[in-house]
Formats: C-alpha cells, structure tokens, sequence
C-alpha cells in the first residue's frame, strides 16, 4: 500500500505521451512548411547570357520588363563591376552601350528575342585596386632605381673629377676666341678656332707649362702673303694674341687640322722664347711631342697606354713667323708690317694675286704628280 502511494496516475501519464506527441507533431509540420516555401521561390522571367572574358554567364531576370538598366545593376550586384567600368558590346547593329544609358528603358527580352550577343568588358573593383596597386608599387621601383642612379652619378663625379685640373684648365686657357668678322664664313672659323682650343693635348700641354693667352684669333692671308713667303702664325707680347692662318690662299678652304696645330705649338713656344734660337726649338720640340702624346683622340695614348709621337706634316715651304712681337697695339685684322712682292714697292699681294698663285701653284702640283706616275708606269 505504502509504494502504491508513490505510482503517477494513467491519465496524468497519458497526458504527458500526448504533450509530447503534439510538441514533435507541431516541429514536423513547420519542417515542411520550410521545405515548401524553399521549393516554392518565383522562378526567373528569363536568363540573359552575356560574355565576359570570353566565358559565358548566365543572370536571371524575374520580371518581363527589365530593362539595360536592370543589367547594368545587376552586373554591378552580382559580378562586382561597378558601372564607371561596364561596357556592353551588342551585336548585330546595336552596338557599343555604357551606363548612363541614352535609352536606359531598352527591353532586355527584346534583346533576347532578336538573339543579340551581348560582350560585357569590364574590370572588377578587385582588379582595379589590383591594377591601380600594380601601377603603384612600379612606380615607386622606378623612382627607387633613379634615385639609386643618380646617386651613384653623383658619388662618380665627386670622387673622379680632378678639381685641380678644372682649376688650371680655367687659368691656362685662351680667354678669348674671335674670328674675323669681315672673312667668309667667320662662324665656321670661330668652330676651328675652338676645336683647336680644346684640343687635348694644346690643353695638357698649356696646362704643364702655364701659358695663358688672351687672345686667339685667325689670319688673314692676304695681309700676310708675299711672292717669298707666307707666315703661317704670329705671337704678339708673348701671348697677348696669338693668329693662326686658317685658311687656303684662296679663301676657299680651310688648311689641314694638325699643320696649323704644329704652328700653334710653334707660336705658344713665343711665349717663353722670342728669338729663334736652340732654346726656342727645344721648347717648340717639346711641345709638339706633348701635344701629340696626349691627344688621345688621333693618338698618343693607345689602349696599351703607349705613347708615341707622330712625326706627320713636316713638308711645308712656308714661315711660321719671324720671331715673337713685343711691342705695340694689336688691332683686330690689321697688319703688323706687312711683307713687300717682288718687286719691292712694299706693297702686299692683292687677292686676286694671291687667288692667281694658288692656281698655278695647284697646276704645278697636278704638274709634278702626272710627271711621277708617267714615270712610275715606264
């Protein structure tokens, strides 16, 4: 009797079976309301395929009445090709479309039914930024690389550059370089006189024996030209001014390069000696060998680093000077003291004098060149 007490009754029991009966019954039923409503979503009005990197993605559309606008949002939504960068290619006749559309309300499913090919070009937002940091980052390594270079030119030319040398070369220089105005041609005299100022060996030998000149100008040959001679330089108050004829007897030409260099050397020895004695033509010598040693663009210097003298253009008939002038005011183009014809009336050659002896002098060379081969052919 007494465990009879402790037993729950049938019907509370029961009641409990069907409290569990009806909770299980209630969580099955809205199961199967979820799977109907899954199984029940609207279906699209259509799929539009368009091409995007030549694969083709389908996008659905669930009313009839999308528009182009409908696919440029749905491009955006779904593909993440923002509208700045969509462009839709519609073949045949529709051609090229981008948002704003001029026509935002065309129909896609007039598109559809008329079987257009749609080509959509467009970059993601990701490939942009992708992009964008690509651009970047390679112009910050081409700014790493330039500044890298010119930091290196910049070390190069600090720690090569001779400043003792660019100190002399300012010092021991010709400071002033003038044609003659009134000459054909003064432009490309004053070229020649440059290059001649900068050659390297006039310079490193100007450098080595200190001569400054103030002036460097050219002669004028008819100024100094006589049936006896031509002076082919002059030095006035041992470097004051220095001329140099440059040009043929003719005026229709300039003489060869490395002669007039050779009177130059000449002339720059008048800076330390006047007369033409055994210490004028030891420095003269000397000069000459240097100025050839250090050109280094006609020779000199070989790859080797052996030096050499080249004895070349010694056959001349004519004067380099008659010595040093001292004395004097130097007037640009005006003569010294002219040398007399041969007639001695003091009277310099005209230019049609000079013009009619360089002729014969040409024939008599062509003359004399005939008359060797003639005799090398017997």
């Amino acid at each position: 009797m007494a465990n009879a007490t402790h037993l729950k009754p049938a019907a509370d029991i029961l009641a409990g079976l069907e409290d569990i009966d009806v909770g299980d019954g209630h969580s099955h039923a809205s199961n199967t309301s979820d799977m109907e409503d899954e199984e029940h979503d609207p279906a699209p009005a259509f799929e539009l395929t368009v091409l995007l990197h030549n694969e083709p993605v389908m996008l659905p559309f669930y009313h009839a009445s999308a528009t182009i606008q409908d696919l440029s949002d749905t491009v955006a939504e779904d593909l993440h090709i923002p509208p700045a960068n969509q462009k839709f290619l519609i073949t045949p006749k529709t051609g090229l479309l981008k948002p704003p559309f001029k026509d935002p309300s065309l129909l896609l499913k007039t598109l559809l039914d008329e079987k257009k090919k749609i080509v959509l070009m467009g970059a993601t937002t990701i490939e942009v930024q992708e992009l964008e940091s690509d651009i970047e980052e390679r112009k910050a390594r081409l700014g790493r690389r330039r500044a890298a270079l010119q930091a290196g030119r910049k070390v190069k030319a600090n720690t090569n550059r001779d400043w003792k040398k660019v100190q002399d070369e300012a010092r021991y220089t010709f400071h002033t370089i003038r044609p003659l105005p009134y000459l054909p041609n003064p432009e490309k005299s004053q070229r020649f006189l440059e290059r001649m100022a900068n050659d390297a060996g006039i310079k490193a030998s100007m450098r080595k024996h200190g001569f400054s000149v103030g002036l460097l100008t050219e002669m004028n040959p008819a100024e100094h030209t006589t049936h006896e001679s031509r002076t082919l330089g002059l030095n006035r108050n041992r470097g004051e001014v220095i001329e140099l004829r440059l040009r043929t007897d003719a005026y229709d030409g300039y003489r060869d390069y490395k002669v007039i260099r050779k009177t130059l050397c000449h002339e720059l020895a008048h800076n330390v000696w006047g007369d033409h004695d055994r210490n004028f033509w030891n420095l003269c010598k000397e000069i000459e060998q240097e100025v050839e040693k250090n050109d280094w663009r006609s020779g000199g210097h070989s790859v080797g680093k052996e030096e050499f003298y080249n004895s070349q253009d010694e056959g001349e008939d004519e004067e380099a000077d008659g010595g040093g002038w001292e004395g004097g005011e130097y007037v640009l183009g005006a003569t010294a003291g002219s040398a007399t014809d041969s007639s001695g009336s003091g009277e310099p050659l005209s230019r049609r004098e000079i013009m009619a002896r360089a002729a014969e002098e040409r024939m008599r060379k062509q003359d004399e060149a005939k008359r060797a081969k003639d005799a090398a052919t017997q």
